[in-house]
C-alpha cells in the first residue's frame, strides 16, 4: 500500500503561521473606535507582525482565507461532493485539549479566584507573557478579529477583539461568533464603551510556553503557545464564561455551561430548558434530540448547545444562546446517536484532528458505516482498522455554523431570549445518582448542582475515568472564586418569583457487569417529558432523601425496549450506603474549598445526610 501521508504533511511540522499578503479591499477595515486603535497598535509593537489584517467577516474575505490556509496547509480540502465547502484542519500532538493546568485567573488576590482556580498575580503575568510575545508574529500576519456574544439586539450581547496570528482561529470564529463589521457597529466611537481584549498566538506551539490567562477586572485574555480551538478561540469559553461568569456576578445575570433547548406537546404548549453537563457527556446530544416515534407531535428544537446567559425579567430566568456555531466532539456522532447534528455537519464544517479517507472525506470511530480499509490518521500517518492508534483523536472537533442545524429554534435571534421552564444538572455516574431527581427547591437544586461530579472525558487534557466534582459544570470555567459563585446562585434565587424547577439526570448509570442500564439518545425524551409534566404540575413523584423520584408509572416507557421491570428499579434507586458515601465525598469536596462555601450550602448538606438517618 503506498503511504499518502508524506503528501500532505501536516502544518504543524512547519512555520504554523507565515504571514499573508491580501489584494485591494481585504484586510483593510479598521474601527472607528479609537480605543480599539491604540490597543491594536500597542499590540502591533509589542508582537512586530509582517502586516496587519482587518477582518470584516465578509464571504470575500472568508474565501481568501481559505485559499491560503490551503495553500500553506493549515487546512485540507475535503471531497466537496461528500462534504461541500469543508475543510480539514491538524493540530500538534501536543495540543489537542483544553489546559486547565495552564489555565489561569489573574485577579488583584488569590482569594479573588478562589480555591478552584489556577492563580497568577496580574502585574507579574503580564510581564511574563508581554515577553513571550515579544517579536512573536514576526513573519507573520496579524489578524483582528472584532466579533459580538449573543443576538445583535440583547441587551446581554458581548462585544470583544480578538488579535490572531492563526488563519485556523479566523476562520473558526466566523463560524461560533457574530465576527467582523456587525461588531464594529455595535461598538462604535464611545471610547468608553465596554469591550473584551484577546490576544493570542500561536507561538511555537510548545508546551512548555502555553499559558491562558484571563484578567477579569480588564476584561483582557491572553493566550499563547496552543492552536486548539478550546484554548484559543477566546470567544468561548475565556469570554462567554471565564470573564462571562465574572461580568454576570457583577452585572446581576448569569452565565453558565449550559445547552438551552425548547420542548414543543402535540398540543402546541412550548417549554424551555437550560441544561449542564461537563464537555463530553451528552449537550450537543440533548439539545439535538429527537423524539422516539411514540412520542409523535412532541418537538425538540435547540437554541444553543453549550453556553446559557439568562437574565431575570418578570421575576423568571431568560436565556439567550451567545454562540453562532457549534464546536463539538465529533467522535461517537452518527446518524444513531445525533442525527441532527451529522446533518448540521454535512458541510460548511472546519474539522479537526479526525481521519480523513482515501476519497478525501473525514471518518471517526463511531461513524456509520465501516471503517475504510486505509486512511491518514488525526497525526498525519497511515492508519488501516488493524491499527492500534486510534484513526480520530478521542477529542477531535467540529465547528459547525448553527443555521445548519435542521431543528434550530425560531427565537435563537430573539434579543430578549426564551423563558427558562427547568435546569437540569447531570454527569457521567455509573452508579450511585439515579436516571432522575427533582431538587426540593432553588436552594436545594443550588446545592445539587454545586455537588454534581462526572467521570472525568478526553475533552480536558488528564486522567479519563476518574469521579471529579464539577459545580455545575463549571469547575473549569468560573472566572472567580466558586463560593462567591454559589452566593451569586443563591441571591439569584432570591430575585426569582417564578424560578425554574431544577433536576439531576444521569444517562450513564452501569449494571454490576458494566454495562449501561438506559439507552440514552432519543429515549431520553421519556425522562424530559416527566420534567415537563412536573414543570405543569401534572404527573407525580415519590419524595425520598435525595428529591422527588418519578414512579415508574410516572414515566412514559410504552415501546421502550431493551430495558427491564428490575433495570427500571435500579436506575431509581437510591441506594443508602451509596449516598452515604456520596454525602461524606460532598463534606470532603467543601472541605477542600477552604471555608468559602455558603452556609446555606453546608445546611443543605446535613439536612441531606439527617433525611438518610430518620
Amino acid at each position: 500500500m503506498t503511504s499518502t501521508s508524506s503528501q500532505i504533511a501536516p502544518a504543524f511540522m512547519k512555520n504554523p503561521a507565515p504571514a499573508i499578503s491580501p489584494p485591494t479591499g481585504i484586510g483593510d477595515h479598521k474601527p472607528a473606535n479609537q480605543a480599539v486603535l491604540d490597543w491594536v497598535h500597542e499590540v502591533e509593537l509589542l508582537t512586530q507582525p509582517e502586516n496587519i489584517f482587518w477582518c470584516d467577516g465578509s464571504e470575500r474575505e472568508n474565501d481568501f482565507l481559505i485559499s491560503e490556509s490551503l495553500k500553506q496547509e493549515v487546512l485540507i480540502k475535503l471531497n466537496q461532493k461528500k462534504a461541500p465547502r469543508s475543510y480539514l484542519h491538524r493540530s500538534n500532538p501536543n495540543d489537542v485539549a483544553r489546559v486547565e493546568q495552564f489555565t489561569f485567573i489573574c485577579t488583584p488576590t488569590k482569594a479573588d479566584a478562589g480555591p478552584t482556580n489556577n492563580w497568577s498575580e496580574p502585574a507579574e503575568t503580564y510581564s511574563k507573557l508581554q515577553a513571550s510575545l515579544k517579536g512573536a508574529m514576526r513573519g507573520r500576519t496579524m489578524f483582528v478579529v472584532p466579533y459580538i456574544m449573543g443576538p445583535p439586539d440583547s441587551s446581554l450581547t458581548k462585544i470583544g477583539f480578538e488579535i490572531t496570528d492563526s488563519k485556523y482561529v479566523v476562520l473558526s470564529m466566523r463560524i461560533m461568533t457574530r465576527m467582523g463589521e456587525i461588531a464594529v457597529k455595535r461598538l462604535g466611537s464611545d471610547p468608553k464603551a465596554e469591550w473584551n481584549r484577546g490576544v493570542h498566538s500561536l507561538l511555537d506551539v510548545n508546551p512548555e510556553r502555553r499559558f491562558i490567562c484571563h484578567f477579569p477586572q480588564d476584561n483582557a485574555i491572553i493566550s499563547v503557545g496552543s492552536g486548539y480551538g478550546g484554548n484559543v478561540l477566546l470567544s468561548k469559553k475565556c469570554l462567554a464564561l471565564r470573564i462571562g461568569s465574572y461580568l454576570a456576578r457583577k452585572q446581576g445575570w448569569l452565565a453558565e455551561h449550559m445547552l438551552i433547548l425548547g420542548v414543543e406537546s402535540p398540543e402546541g404548549k412550548k417549554h424551555y430548558v437550560a441544561a449542564a453537563f461537563p464537555s463530553a457527556c451528552g449537550k450537543t446530544n440533548f439539545a439535538m434530540l429527537i423524539p422516539p416515534k411514540h412520542f409523535a407531535g412532541w418537538k425538540v428544537t435547540t437554541v444553543g448547545d453549550d453556553i446559557a446567559w439568562m437574565q431575570i425579567r418578570d421575576g423568571r430566568l431568560w436565556a439567550v444562546n451567545p454562540e453562532n456555531g457549534y464546536f463539538g466532539v465529533v467522535p461517537g456522532t452518527s446518524y444513531k446517536s445525533n442525527p441532527n447534528a451529522m446533518k448540521s455537519i454535512e458541510r460548511d464544517t472546519l474539522y479537526t484532528n479526525v481521519a480523513l479517507t482515501d476519497d478525501s472525506d473525514v471518518w471517526w470511530e463511531g461513524k456509520n458505516g465501516p471503517p475504510p480499509k486505509h486512511a491518514i490518521d488525526w497525526r498525519g500517518n497511515d492508519w488501516t482498522p488493524e491499527s492500534k492508534e486510534k484513526a480520530a483523536h478521542p477529542n477531535s472537533r467540529f465547528a459547525t455554523p448553527m443555521r445548519n442545524n435542521p431543528v434550530l429554534d425560531s427565537h435563537v435571534e430573539d434579543g430578549g431570549g426564551v423563558p427558562i421552564s427547568a435546569i437540569i444538572f447531570g454527569g457521567r455516574r455509573s452508579n450511585t445518582m439515579p436516571l432522575v431527581f427533582q431538587a426540593f427547591d432553588w436552594e436545594h437544586g443550588t446545592y445539587v448542582g454545586s455537588t454534581m461530579a462526572s467521570e472525568t472525558t478526553a475533552a480536558a487534557t488528564g486522567a479519563v475515568g476518574q469521579v471529579r466534582r464539577d459545580p455545575m459544570a463549571m469547575l473549569p470555567f468560573c472566572g472567580y472564586n466558586i463560593g462567591d459563585y454559589f452566593r451569586h446562585w443563591l441571591e439569584t434565587g432570591k430575585r426569582l418569583t417564578n424560578p425554574p424547577l431544577i433536576f439531576h439526570v444521569n444517562w450513564f448509570r452501569k449494571s454490576a457487569d458494566g454495562k449501561f442500564l438506559w439507552p440514552g439518545f432519543g429515549d431520553n425524551m421519556r425522562v424530559l417529558e416527566w420534567i415537563i409534566d412536573r414543570c405543569e404540575e401534572r404527573v407525580g413523584a415519590n419524595e425520598s432523601a435525595i428529591g422527588h423520584i418519578p414512579r415508574m408509572q410516572d414515566l412514559d416507557l410504552d415501546e421502550l425496549s431493551g430495558v427491564t421491570p428490575n433495570q427500571m428499579r435500579e436506575l431509581l434507586n437510591v441506594n443508602a450506603e451509596e449516598w452515604q458515601k456520596e454525602i461524606s465525598d460532598h463534606a470532603k469536596f467543601f472541605e477542600s474549598l477552604g471555608g468559602v462555601v455558603p452556609d446555606e450550602l453546608e445546611k443543605q448538606r446535613k439536612n441531606l445526610a439527617g433525611r438518610f438517618k430518620s
